[in-house]
């Protein structure tokens, strides 16, 4: 009876409530995103209303120029999709007494403010911008009691970026268009992207590697209970040939090997800053193998539900609860000797926007909830920040010079072109070679317990710094030699980019900013000038002679060499869009041009400079340059090639970039009998391609024709004849000639194949995409990282409904 009274009396209450809340609502926060709204929403209270407004409510006009070309003023349009929207945020505006703008704390952020308070019509001077590096409560409640009005400084350097490269891609495109191929664009930063990649390309196919041989030795020390010791050494002074290398070995046969002096020398290692923008892309690349466009998808996700604080920034500071937050974390886990409070000061230019590093919001946290990307980005961010607040590692590295006695050397030396130097610890003491033996120690681990910075370089990465141990050894000791072998390396040429080191060398030269980089990266894939991919290494002989005992032998050995995984290489196109550029647009090209801009707009952002003079500036000298490039006639397209001739025909055989790629043509345009076409393959390249080459092509693959309005081709691999389109391979049945294949078979085995791989994969998980449920010979079965589990029967009707927790249940079940 009384349950039945309490909860007639609570209904109408809280209907009543509900109403009256809806109907006085005094505060309308609105941020960008609806996660983040979300996530605001738990710590306002019943007084505020928290709206996203999806990103950008205007924007300039996705197919035109959108700029008056007098004034440079941006004209703006709400696209149709956000219309609805807008009139949402319109009604609750006016419902509200009050408006918070919540959107980011960078340039765009603010830009995004601006726009709201144009479009709903709000009072900038009575309209509140709120701004915070992390969504927790404290930082939003002392946020709303910290308001200020909207900055515009700010907006007009996010609005004059937005014009200069509305200008640059809307006048760049089209001369591209008609002087290389239809469909191509042009982008201030991703052009100078482009730019280095295609740079360091021509740097690795002139460098010339040169051979030489490493020495190496392994001593016998006598220890004085009569057990011996093992001591590893590397010669003072690389050698160039092999007769050197007999020559040297012949007179080790007779010589004596003494400890001339030992050296210990305490050494200390300090932690890494804690991340900013760039410095988590390219950790998380090299350690997690996330691309930039996934860390910082990823990073959004932790941020906006308040795991970590704002991720666009070039800070490298830390708020003070932070670092006592993380001395307190440091001193319960591992005690008061880890623990050393440090300040760090960024000194990159244009990092006054960001206040603060990327870090945990709750520092006592090592571990979060999430998908397993989060959680693995969160646990790089929590080691990150725990580090750089903790004590030095302590290392003791020991440095042994063995003499070479009773045999002065007198080989004749020429200096090695290598740059690689012997890493500063050779040495050659009156014209006489010495082998070095060194050793490091770990005498207190400090942050090295928690968290190692990975290197780009990928031989450092393979050095283990701290793991060699060297035996008690004194001056005077002397050695027994078991071992000289001398092995024949190649000196390294320039690496190509990845992403982690293309994001390093841009923040070098002050090219864009944090939040540039991830977008740069994407669209020079996208468009094709850059594509990353894996290249096969090539077999490589290379010598090792050996002196043991008196017997010096000569082996052969073979290595993989140049082999490369998920590097940034130019394709055909990017070389020639860069090369034209080069030659007709040098000034939008150069590095101190495009970095010159970057500190232009900081001038903007601090209020020192006017962002309609500096358009001006630039537009007076651009627009010129541009009418003269697609005025200029040429008879040849750039990046054409003339090869020779064709002996058959006698006709001219070029290389080109075609319609739809690099092409091979016989024959020139203007003459009677039509040129001939054939698609080049990826393996060959348009700088290097020879003739001969070039005529095979005009056997297979050929060009059949169009479908869905791709190219479709013929061709031969390893596995037979196939036909190509849209990435997707179709073998041709055994019988049919691949030079008899009409467009029309070309379309049924197309077809036949993409319903062939509709029915093979049946399930693909977001959680991970490394987990798939395909359809195999005897039924549905799990493929994880490479690896195949079996399906219960029971399941085989159940696999396009199966979780991912119930997926990854069976995987971990398997030995």
């Amino acid at each position: 009876m009384y349950k039945k009274k309490f909860f007639v009396l609570l209904q109408p209450e809280s209907k009543k409530n509900k109403k009256l809340k809806m109907t006085m609502q005094k505060n309308l926060v609105i941020v960008e995103s609806p996660a983040k709204a979300k996530t605001i929403e738990k710590f306002l209270g019943d007084d505020y209303k928290v709206m996203s407004s999806y990103g950008h409510i205007r924007d300039l006009k996705k197919h035109e120029l959108s700029i008056d070309e007098k004034t440079l003023e941006p004209e703006y349009e709400i696209p149709e999709e956000k219309k609805k929207l807008v009139g949402e945020l319109k009604s609750q505006a006016k419902k509200a007494s009050q408006v918070w703008l919540a959107s980011d704390e960078d340039r765009e952020g603010e830009a995004i403010s601006w726009h709201l308070c144009e479009v709903l019509g709000l009072d900038e001077q009575k309209t509140k911008r709120i701004v915070f590096h992390e969504i927790t409560k404290p930082a939003i409640l002392q946020a709303i009691e910290h308001p200020r009005t909207l900055n515009m400084d700010l907006v007009d350097a996010q609005q004059a970026r937005r014009v200069l490269d509305r200008l640059v891609g809307f006048k760049l495109s089209p001369v591209l268009w008609r002087k290389v191929k239809p469909a191509l664009s042009a982008g201030r930063v991703q052009s100078v992207a482009v730019r280095l990649i295609v740079e360091r390309e021509r740097e690795i196919q002139a460098f010339a590697s040169e051979p030489y041989y490493s020495v190496a030795a392994i001593f016998g020390l006598q220890n004085a209970d009569g057990s011996q010791s093992e001591v590893k050494a590397t010669l003072s002074q690389r050698l160039k040939t092999q007769e050197e290398v007999e020559q040297f070995l012949e007179q080790m046969k007779e010589s004596t090997f003494t400890v001339e002096s030992v050296q210990k020398k305490p050494m200390k290692r300090t932690p890494a800053p804690p991340f900013t923008t760039s410095t988590l892309q390219q950790e998380a690349a090299r350690k997690l193998g996330f691309t930039v466009s996934q860390t910082m998808m990823v990073a959004q996700h932790l941020y906006e539900s308040g795991k970590i604080t704002y991720m666009r920034t070039d800070s490298v500071n830390l708020a003070g609860l932070a670092v006592n937050a993380a001395k307190e974390e440091i001193i319960s886990q591992w005690g008061a000797d880890y623990s050393k409070v440090r300040q760090y000061h960024t000194s990159s230019k244009g990092a006054q926007e960001a206040h603060e590093a990327i870090r945990p919001t709750y520092i006592n946290q090592p571990a979060i909830e999430g998908t397993q990307q989060e959680r693995r980005l969160y646990d790089l961010i929590w080691k990150r920040t725990i580090a750089s607040q903790m004590a030095d590692a302590e290392i003791e590295k020991t440095t042994v010079e063995i003499s070479i006695d009773h045999s002065p050397l007198t080989i004749d030396r020429s200096p090695i072109s290598d740059g690689a130097a012997n890493n500063g610890q050779w040495s050659m003491v009156n014209g006489q070679y010495k082998f070095v033996a060194t050793g490091e120690i770990v005498k207190f681990d400090g942050f090295l317990k928690v968290y190692r910075e990975s290197v780009d370089d990928e031989e450092e990465e393979s050095k283990d710094e701290f793991a060699h141990l060297l035996p008690p050894l004194k001056e005077g000791d002397l050695l027994l030699r078991r071992e000289i072998s001398a092995t024949e390396r190649f000196s390294q040429g320039p690496q190509r980019y990845t992403e982690a080191s293309l994001v390093h060398k841009l923040e070098e030269l002050g090219i864009g900013r944090p939040s540039t980089y991830a977008p740069t990266i994407s669209t020079i894939q996208q468009r094709e000038y850059v594509a990353k991919g894996d290249k096969k290494g090539e077999d490589r002989q290379f010598d090792v002679i050996t002196l043991k005992g008196k017997q010096i032998t000569v082996k052969k050995r073979h290595e993989n060499v140049g082999s490369e995984k998920g590097k940034l290489l130019p394709t055909d196109i990017g070389i020639v869009v860069n090369d034209y550029l080069m030659e007709h647009f040098p000034g939008i090209m150069d590095y101190n041009f495009t970095a010159k801009v970057e500190q232009d707009f900081d001038q903007i952002a601090e209020g020192k400079m006017k962002w309609g003079k500096v358009m001006k500036a630039f537009d007076k000298d651009f627009e010129p340059t541009v009418d003269k490039a697609i005025n200029q006639r040429s008879e040849h397209k750039a990046g054409e090639r003339e090869l020779g001739v064709d002996p058959k025909t006698g006709r001219p055989v070029f290389a080109k970039i075609g319609r739809y790629g690099p092409v091979v043509q016989i024959g020139a345009a203007g003459e009677k009998e039509k040129p001939q076409f054939a698609h080049m393959p990826k393996e060959l390249s348009m700088e290097s391609i020879t003739l001969e080459e070039a005529l095979e092509l005009f056997k297979l693959p050929r060009m059949l024709g169009e479908y869905e309005g791709e190219p479709v081709t013929v061709g031969t691999g390893r596995f037979g004849p196939y036909v190509l389109h849209k990435k997707l391979y179709a073998s041709l049945p055994k019988g049919m000639d691949p030079l008899a294949v009409t467009i029309s078979d070309a379309v049924k085995l197309i077809d036949d194949k993409r319903h062939e791989d509709e029915r093979k994969h049946l399930r693909v998980f977001a959680e991970d995409l490394d987990l798939e449920i395909l359809n195999g010979r005897y039924g549905p079965y799990i493929c994880y990282k490479g690896k195949n589990y079996r399906l219960p029967k029971a399941l085989h009707e159940k696999v396009r409904e199966m979780s991912y927790e119930e997926a990854m249940k069976i995987v971990k079940a398997h030995p």
